[in-house]
């Protein structure tokens, strides 16, 4: 877009150019001292073209290291100072047709050729107000809003020249003087307006009603409890947003990474020129106890793992279980104190948990990939297991050996009228038997119903 405005600023460089040089020839040859002036003025409006067309060209740079959100901003400045030079201009007329009401008429009257002249710069300005404005609406941008109030400015300019012109022939010597003065309070409330614009998108003013439309579409993106701060700023066509997202506490990374990338597209879907930056915090609020312990425990120094999380209430106060595996190499002494320190940061972090009751387990790392089953280990194994009458099929043995690691699998079938924790029992005595029997073995029993 911004190399679309700086070809457009371009054309409307040449266009105005060539009705200064034809006005002040003109001006000069009919002695006329309107056309001149109207010369001048647009003179200074090729001048102000130039400025907002290097602030556009300025524009276009891509970020740097001193310039992270790029060169944006420089378009702003540019629209300021053509809104400055507005105003100037604007003050210009005011005070010249004040003076010019209060001096005595012209001794020189102009003629044809000026009026023909006046003509070539109102086309002119017509084409540049229509250039302009259509190329407002389709890219926008402040540098082509200042340049289409100048061709504005140049076009009633003109008219108030040529006015004039044609009064004082009929001898109406002051009409030009009021419809300038008429003039000049139009541009100054116009340029006032331009600069407050400008101004204000320097100042990273940003619509609440923007900002209020971006944390609904965050929120309403599933997986988002609360969206804020929300930090939003204009450079350029560009929307800069930084957002602050909260989720579940208990949510891993990737999902956490996947809801914010939801939240950019969302925004971006609505808001195609917004450039997006998402941060993510965890929230506890309504999250259950099981969780928040889980994710504490995790993260204390020396736990390898940590399962089978419970919370009970009993008599008003809230007592949590829960198994965490450590190494199997070190002694009780070193592993006691783990648990410790899980008992005090889950107190320190969850008050409302009057104690903490932490069953430790030795952590055995099971390999992705392991070497042949055993069919000599599987053969001890099913012999342990006929010895239990509770078992009424003995189905696949699976055991895959790894260093000095034995990795066992075993499904089994019990009468499906037992209750889930005399099985439970059951296994977990198997379990044992079979550990007595074969060392460094990692055994998970399936029981099914027969």
């Amino acid at each position: 877009m911004f190399v679309q405005r700086t070809k457009v600023l371009q054309i409307s460089l040449l266009a105005i150019f060539s009705a200064f040089l034809v006005e002040l020839v003109f001006g000069l040859i009919s002695n006329s001292l309107a056309l001149v002036t109207d010369s001048i003025h647009a003179l200074l409006d090729s001048v102000v073209t130039i400025i907002l067309l290097l602030a556009a060209r300025m524009a276009i740079k891509p970020p740097d290291a001193e310039h992270t959100y790029g060169h944006g901003k420089i378009e702003s400045l540019g629209g300021l100072i053509g809104g400055i030079a507005i105003f100037l201009i604007a003050c210009y007329f005011i005070y010249e047709s004040i003076h010019r009401l209060q001096s005595p008429p012209p001794s020189i009257i102009p003629g044809l050729f000026a009026i023909i002249a006046g003509l070539y710069t109102i086309g002119i300005d017509i084409f540049r107000i229509i250039l302009l404005r259509r190329s407002i609406k389709k890219i926008g941008g402040a540098t082509l809003k200042a340049d289409f109030y100048h061709a504005f400015m140049d076009l009633g300019s003109t008219i108030v020249a040529i006015v004039g012109i044609a009064l004082a022939a009929y001898g109406m010597y002051y009409g030009d003087f009021v419809a300038a003065l008429v003039l000049g309070g139009l541009l100054a409330v116009l340029s006032i307006k331009l600069i407050y614009k400008t101004a204000m998108d320097l100042t990273d003013i940003i619509s609440p009603e923007l900002v209020k439309n971006v944390r609904e579409i965050a929120v309403s993106t599933k997986g988002v409890i609360d969206a804020d701060p929300i930090l939003m700023r204009r450079s350029g066509d560009t929307i800069f947003a930084d957002i602050t997202i909260s989720l579940r506490g208990d949510s891993s990374f990737d999902k956490a990474h996947e809801i914010s990338n939801n939240v950019e597209k969302n925004i971006k879907n609505e808001i195609s020129n917004a450039a997006v930056t998402i941060h993510f915090e965890p929230n506890w609020k309504n999250v259950p106890l099981d969780a928040k312990i889980l994710d504490i425990v995790k993260n204390v120094e020396g736990v390898k793992g940590v399962h089978n999380v419970s919370t009970h209430k009993t008599k008003g106060k809230i007592f949590s279980n829960l198994h965490v595996m450590v190494e199997r190499e070190i002694n009780l002494l070193s592993a006691h104190k783990i648990s410790e320190i899980v008992e005090q940061k889950i107190q320190e972090n969850i008050p409302e948990i009057e104690h903490a009751t932490i069953h430790l387990e030795p952590f055995v790392q099971i390999p992705e990939n392991l070497n042949l089953e055993d069919k000599i280990t599987e053969e001890k194994i099913k012999k342990i297991l006929e010895k239990y009458s509770e078992i009424k099929k003995i189905g696949r043995i699976v055991s895959l050996n790894f260093e000095n690691i034995l990795k066992i699998d075993i499904d089994c079938s019990f009468d499906k009228g037992l209750s889930i924790e005399k099985v439970h029992d059951l296994t977990s005595e198997i379990e044992h038997v079979i550990r007595e029997e074969i060392k460094n073995a990692v055994i998970t029993i399936h029981p099914e119903p027969n």
